[in-house]
C-alpha cells in the first residue's frame, strides 16, 4: 500500500494551483497553496504516509466529527431535537435556511448545526476547548496537539456571521448557553492543529466499530460509529456531498482548512490535505487522492467490504 499512497501523492500533487486558499478567516490565508500531504490508518494499526502528511495544519470543520461525537455520547438521540439529519443544500454559513425554520439547523455539519453542538459541551463540560483538546491527543496519541491561537484570535475578530446564527438559534430558544462561551468553544474546536497522520488516526474508530487504536479500548458503540459514518456520506462535504458520494463514495468531512477525512468502514481512515478550494469550500487536491485511493482499493460505500475481507472492484 505504500507504493500506492506515494503514486497517489504524486498524482495529486498534479492538481495544485487549482481552487484558492480560504481567505475569509485571514489566518488560515497565510497557508501555502502548494502543500498536500496524506496518510491512511488501517484497523490493524499499519499506518501508510507521503508528502507533508506529519505538517499540522488548522483542521476547521473536520472538528465537526469530533463535536458530534462526543454530543451523542453525552446526551444520545435528544440531541436530534434540535439538529437535523438532513443535507441543506446550501452554503455551510447560511442564515436564510435557519431562519426559515426556525433556529433547527439541517444537521450537525454545517455551522449553525455544529454551534448547536458545541452548546450541548458547553452545558456538559466545564472547559469543553480543553475536553476536545484532551480527546484530539488521546484519540491520535499525540500529546502535543494544541489549538492554534492564531487562528483562534482570527476566528474571534471575524466571527459576525457564526455570531448572527448563534443569537438567531437563541431567539428561537436554540441555544441554551451564553453566545460567546457557545462560539469560543466552536472556534476553539475548528482551531486545532493536527496533521494527516493524527486524523487518520483518531478518526480510525469510524473505521472499526468505534474501537479507539490509540487507547485500545472502545470509545463509541458499533451502532453510533455507523450512524455518524452515514451522517457524514450525507452532510459531510458541504452543499458538495452528492458530488462527492458519486466520485467517491465513502462516508468523509471537509474543512476549509483543507484537510479531507474519509472513511472505509470496516478496513481503514484516511486523511488528505491541500489548502485549495474549489467553489464549494472541499480541498481539489485532497478530494482528487481520495478518488485516487478509492479506484485503487476498488471501493465504494455500496461494495466496502467487512474488516478482513478484500473489497470487490467497480
Amino acid at each position: 500500500m505504500q507504493s500506492w499512497v506515494e503514486e497517489i501523492d504524486r498524482r495529486a500533487r498534479e492538481t495544485l494551483g487549482q481552487g484558492r486558499v480560504a481567505d475569509y478567516i485571514p489566518a488560515l490565508a497565510e497557508q501555502d497553496a502548494n502543500r498536500f500531504g496524506i496518510a491512511i490508518c488501517t484497523n490493524d494499526g499499519a499506518r501508510y504516509t507521503a508528502g507533508d502528511a506529519q505538517e499540522p495544519f488548522s483542521i476547521q470543520s473536520l472538528s465537526k466529527v469530533f463535536l458530534l461525537t462526543l454530543a451523542l455520547r453525552a446526551h444520545g438521540d435528544a440531541l436530534w431535537q434540535r439538529v437535523g439529519l438532513n443535507p441543506s443544500g446550501m452554503p455551510f454559513n447560511s442564515l436564510t435556511q435557519l431562519e426559515a425554520e426556525r433556529g433547527k439547523p439541517r444537521n450537525p455539519f454545517i455551522n449553525a448545526g455544529a454551534i448547536v453542538v458545541a452548546d450541548h459541551l458547553v452545558s456538559a463540560f466545564a472547559t469543553p476547548s480543553k475536553h476536545i483538546q484532551d480527546i484530539a491527543r488521546t484519540l491520535s496519541g499525540n500529546a502535543s496537539i494544541l489549538i492554534d491561537r492564531h487562528v483562534l484570535a482570527s476566528e474571534w475578530q471575524h466571527r459576525s456571521r457564526n455570531a448572527a446564527m448563534a443569537y438567531l438559534m437563541k431567539a428561537f430558544g436554540n441555544i441554551d448557553n451564553e453566545v460567546d462561551a457557545v462560539l469560543d468553544a466552536y472556534f476553539s474546536c475548528c482551531s486545532l492543529r493536527m496533521s494527516c497522520l493524527d486524523l487518520a488516526v483518531a478518526m480510525n474508530y469510524l473505521a472499526a466499530d468505534g474501537h479507539a487504536l490509540a487507547t485500545g479500548k472502545s470509545f463509541i458503540t458499533p451502532d453510533l460509529a455507523r450512524r455518524i459514518n452515514s451522517i457524514m456520506f450525507t452532510c459531510g462535504m458541504y452543499d458538495a456531498a452528492g458530488d462527492f458520494a458519486y466520485r467517491v463514495g465513502l462516508p468523509a468531512k471537509s474543512g476549509v482548512g483543507g484537510g479531507i477525512v474519509a472513511i472505509v468502514p470496516g478496513r481503514l481512515s484516511v486523511c488528505a490535505w491541500s489548502p485549495a478550494l474549489d467553489a464549494a469550500g472541499n480541498s481539489v487536491a485532497a478530494q482528487h487522492a481520495l478518488e485516487l485511493l478509492t479506484d485503487k482499493l476498488g471501493v465504494r460505500i455500496a461494495n466496502t467490504a467487512p474488516a478482513g475481507v478484500e473489497g470487490g472492484s467497480r
